[in-house]
């Protein structure tokens, strides 16, 4: 403990009521105290007025900075807050959206059936974070007010002079002892607000800013096809094809309603603006991945149907979405964002939903107007042949590095000739026998042998200095290129796939787990890369008149013989290692990428703690813990070989 004399009791536990809580952490609600923070503030209330807009109540919000440059007043002409009293609390219902975090229409379907505000917290936080906050409400043909202080109400709602019309006005000062500073860009602000009317077609918005004398009116009937408009003339991007795809779209049953606008320029690079009910999902999400897969099956669809890729020219989603910029808004009853801050959408159903609506629209697009078609087609082409080209050279400045440069390859090492890290393998085999055999059945031009003699050391027992002197891992790293531990670069990575290749037996498995061992604590790159993979040999090969089945251990053996039928009497032989098998069968059954099994070995960063500790407790120093899991998982083990 810190202070050894502190007491821990139950007068040691804080409980912070009302909206306390968020004057001590507001970067909890808002993500900070800074510049984003602040504008956070505005957001919050201007989405609150959007809300209204979305549900068909409201047509014109008006976003006034006064001339103290840090007061803002958003009026709307909406429904106008409830002011009557609330069942549950006895409180203005006005009163408990301002001071009682989680209360809000929100909740349900009722009165809102897509909102921006889910949580029922934004009212309340921009309240509690206020030095003061005036709310107005119009309805019913009055005025009510009510003021508050750093979120408490100072007085009850008050009613005012007859009014027409409905609506609400939320005037609020940021409070100077939360925030860094109180410097609201007006820049910042009127690009928000365009974006809102390209959102929201119909919507006009009026930023007035006082201090600076100036008024702006924004609308967009065009929505984001408008937009999308916007964005390439404000990056300069000339279109491959005059005609954009816009699709706007709602399935009843789920709610969803989709508004995009997509087209293809002549920049290197992609920009998706996507939102979810009018929020900016900064991060993406899951409506962004539906949409980004509904594209690239689109148009690779497009290019197969009119036979338009060239042999020996693989497109990847990369080259279809290169140049690519679109505009993505959705709006649905019950989005899960990413926090309050809402900067990424999480609804898993939502990207299937956007990929069927989204794609089957595109590829007709794309048919009904083959002009446009082939245009993309030939910028997606000219992407794939300029990646092809950029990756060629810098593979072979790679290779030649590695092999005519510092780096002196194991004599042992079968290199492949190909001189393209992506397509190269490289199979670490165990024993000479084995890979004598895999040296004879390869395919030489992209399949690398590297044979291991013997058991390889035990990296968690080892420093360091051992597993330096240790010539089947140097001779191992040195094959590979790219270094370890802190001198690993994965740029000189001379293999894009590295795979264990042991017999399917109890040694073999051993042998593995000491390689996988080795890369977990020296090459963890190659692991978070996905580039290690564990080969899956037979031990089995059962032959029954003109079948041939292979299994893979004892399990996949009486799985495969319960399929013949009872008076089956097949021919079964047991492999006892790779070496003993002809090298055209161990290419047919373990090598060739069309017949083979392999196993990508990775380790999700949720399960690091999990991980780390089985490699501490099976392969480090300490006796103990692998004496405790032999005890406990003994009575699992069958068969095992000694």
């Amino acid at each position: 403990m810190a202070n050894g004399s502190a007491t821990y009791d139950a007068k040691s536990i804080t409980v912070l009521e009302g909206l306390e809580a968020v004057r001590r952490r507001p970067g909890m609600y808002i993500g900070g105290v800074d510049k984003t923070g602040l504008h956070h503030l505005l957001w919050e209330i201007v989405d609150n007025s959007v809300d209204e807009v979305m549900n068909g109540h409201a047509t014109r919000i008006v976003v006034t900075l006064h001339h103290d440059g840090r007061t803002i007043s958003v009026s709307d002409n909406g429904r106008g807050i409830p002011v009557d009293r609330h069942p549950k609390t006895g409180q203005s219902a006005l009163e408990v959206i301002f001071t009682t975090l989680h209360a809000g229409g929100k909740f349900d379907n009722d009165a809102y059936k897509v909102a921006g505000g889910l949580h029922g917290v934004g009212a309340s936080v921009v309240n509690a974070l206020s030095k003061s906050l005036v709310a107005e409400v119009r309805r019913d043909g009055r005025t009510y007010t009510q003021r508050y202080k750093r979120g408490k109400a100072l007085g009850p709602v008050e009613p005012g002079e007859p009014a027409r019309g409905t609506g609400t006005t939320v005037t609020f000062t940021p409070d100077t002892d939360i925030f860094q500073a109180l410097d609201y860009d007006s820049a910042l602000i009127a690009e928000r607000l365009d974006v809102k009317t390209y959102l929201n077609k119909g919507l006009v918005i009026q930023f007035v800013d006082e201090k600076a004398k100036t008024s702006v009116e924004f609308r967009h009937d065009g929505g984001v096809a408008d937009f999308l408009d916007a964005v390439n003339h404000r990056r300069q991007d000339a279109r491959v094809a005059p005609a954009a795809f816009v699709l706007e779209r709602e399935l009843e049953d789920d709610g969803l309603r989709i508004h995009l606008a997509l087209a293809w320029t002549e920049a290197t690079d992609e920009e998706v603006l996507s939102f979810v009910n009018t929020i900016p999902t900064r991060d993406g999400g899951t409506h962004e991945m539906g949409m980004l897969a509904a594209v690239g099956t689109a148009v690779q669809r497009f290019m197969e149907t009119h036979d338009l890729v060239k042999k020996g020219l693989e497109i990847k989603r990369e080259d279809v979405r290169e140049g690519l910029t679109a505009v993505l808004s959705v709006c649905l009853h019950e989005p899960q964002f990413q926090g309050q801050t809402k900067g990424r959408l999480n609804n898993p159903e939502v990207r299937g939903q956007v990929e069927s609506m989204v794609r089957p629209s595109l590829e007709a697009f794309l048919h009904q107007n083959k002009s446009v078609g082939d245009a993309v087609v030939a910028r997606v082409i000219q992407a794939a042949k300029a990646r092809e080209a950029s990756r060629a050279a810098a593979s072979q400045v790679r290779r030649k590095t590695a092999v005519g440069g510092k780096l002196n390859l194991p004599g042992k090492l079968a290199d492949c000739d190909s001189t393209d890290p992506e397509e190269s393998e490289l199979f670490i085999v165990e024993g000479d026998s084995a890979g004598g055999s895999a040296k004879q059945g390869r395919d030489r031009d992209v399949q690398a042998i590297l044979p291991l003699r013997g058991k390889v050391l035990n990296a968690e027992q080892a420093g360091k200095a051992k597993v330096l002197d240790n010539k089947e891992l140097t001779d191992l790293v040195s094959a590979l290129g790219c270094g370890m531990d802190d001198q690993f670069d994965p740029a000189r990575l001379r293999y894009g796939k590295v795979i264990i290749l042991t017999d399917a037996d109890s040694d073999g498995h051993h042998i593995a787990t000491l390689l996988l061992t080795f890369f977990y604590r020296h090459l963890p790159g190659l692991l978070a890369d996905g580039r290690i993979y564990l080969g899956c040999p037979p031990l089995y090969k059962i032959t029954w008149g003109k079948e041939t089945y292979w299994a893979s251990d004892d399990g996949h053996r009486d799985r495969l013989l319960g399929k013949l039928p009872s008076n089956a009497k097949p021919d079964i032989t047991r492999f006892k290692g790779l070496g003993e098998m002809p090298a055209k069968l161990l290419f047919e059954t373990t090598l060739d990428p069309a017949g083979r099994r392999l196993l990508r070995v990775v380790v999700p960063e949720e399960d690091r703690p999990y991980t780390e500790r089985t490699v501490c407790d099976l392969m480090g120093k300490e006796p103990e813990a692998r004496f405790k899991f032999i005890m406990e998982e003994a009575y699992t083990a069958k068969d095992i070989d000694i």
